[in-house]
């Protein structure tokens, strides 16, 4: 190798560095399915659809968000999601509608079932008072019998918890963690309603 010869991948690092050259750094939410009793009594009876779940216009926006103040949104700046978190949180609602129903699949504008599941995303935010760090997660859904048109059940689940990590990988994961948590009760709302009729 010659003296003074550099690798272009290093030079242009160095040269990028130089410049202040930013890069994003991108994330997306792990929920695994949890470990759950749903099943033990059995599957309902009934097929269900879940529609995409919606979302606020600023938490579709791509950056992870936060909240300095109770009334202000802010945006990381080179922090964002990798996939639509409510893309996420959909996925998650039907892996946990399968240990649940005979049969639980994603809504593509076809197919037939007994029932549809439609619901959304309502907080994913890192709140930041100055001392302390938390998270604040929150979902919602209700169900409809498709037979008979009416909305059968509904509810919310949130959780607000500290970060104990004090960084945007530990913000996250912390989301993660919690809006698992809510998943889980929502669908265990929803099953226990379904049992109470007798479903």
């Amino acid at each position: 190798m010659k003296a003074g010869f550099m690798p272009i991948s290093i030079t242009l690092l160095a040269l990028g560095g130089c410049a202040g050259i930013k890069y994003p750094h991108y994330y997306t939410l792990n929920m695994p399915t949890p470990v759950s009793a749903s099943r033990a009594t059995g599957p309902i009876s009934g097929t269900v659809l879940v529609q995409e779940f919606g979302a606020p216009a600023y938490l579709r926006q791509g950056p992870v968000v936060y909240r300095p103040e109770p009334e202000q949104i802010a945006f990381y700046d080179y922090h964002h999601w990798a996939e639509d978190p409510g893309k996420t949180v959909t996925a998650a609602v039907v892996r946990e509608l399968r240990q649940t129903f005979q049969s639980a699949e994603l809504y593509d504008g076809r197919g037939d079932a007994d029932y549809l599941l439609t619901g959304s995303l309502d907080h994913l935010e890192e709140l930041d008072d100055g001392r302390s760090v938390s998270v604040n997660v929150g979902i919602s859904a209700s169900l409809r019998n498709l037979k008979t048109g009416g909305v059968i059940w509904s509810n919310t689940s949130s959780k607000t918890s500290a970060v104990e990590q004090r960084s945007v990988r530990g913000v996250v994961a912390a989301m993660s963690r919690d809006l698992t948590e809510a998943t889980g009760q929502l669908v265990a709302s929803l099953r226990s309603e379904l049992a109470q009729r007798g479903n």
